[in-house]
């Protein structure tokens, strides 16, 4: 399906959670974040979320998008509102990269790349949301692309320790 006229482009920064019912490309940098995104195919509707980590201790009064739980909440709200139920959308996971594999046997309470993955998995069962793919793990960082109007997802993973030609 070709690009269609008029489609806003939109940059999730860490934290944030997008979600549209009109032609959008969402857009975001993950590297030990990870990526929920969420698209209804029949009504062609969806959003992102980039989550930092996995959740926090003390909960505030308004969801906050960098915690995994709460940006998970936010994205459900979102679905509801437009009238659709969690369960009739299409659900890809992305990101958890390590960005310093060599600080990992030193320091493995720090491991948020395996935190984050952990908790989305864990997020994903516990609503029962159709996992339709992931790519998580590894290292480095992902560029992540979602078009709405036809639900494909782009990923450009760049491992640590090799060198982006396209850059």
């Amino acid at each position: 399906m070709k690009k269609p006229t008029g489609v806003s482009e939109v940059v999730l920064a860490p934290g944030q959670v997008s979600f549209a019912a009109r032609p959008t490309r969402l857009r975001t940098l993950l590297g030990s974040c990870v990526a929920f995104t969420f698209w209804h195919p029949q009504r062609r509707i969806g959003g992102m979320c980039h989550f930092m980590l996995p959740a926090r201790s003390r909960r505030d009064l308004a969801l906050d998008g960098r915690y995994a739980d709460e940006a998970v909440e936010l994205l459900l709200g979102h679905a509801r509102a437009h009238g659709t139920t969690p369960q009739d959308y299409q659900v890809k996971l992305f990101g958890g990269g390590e960005m310093f594999p060599e600080q990992r046997r030193s320091l493995p309470a720090q491991d948020v790349a395996s935190l984050n993955i952990r908790a989305a998995l864990e997020l994903a069962e516990h609503h029962r949301l159709h996992l339709a793919a992931q790519d998580m793990g590894s290292t480095g960082y992902r560029t992540i692309l979602f078009d709405l109007w036809n639900g494909n997802v782009w990923v450009r993973h760049q491992p640590m320790g090799t060198l982006d030609r396209h850059a």
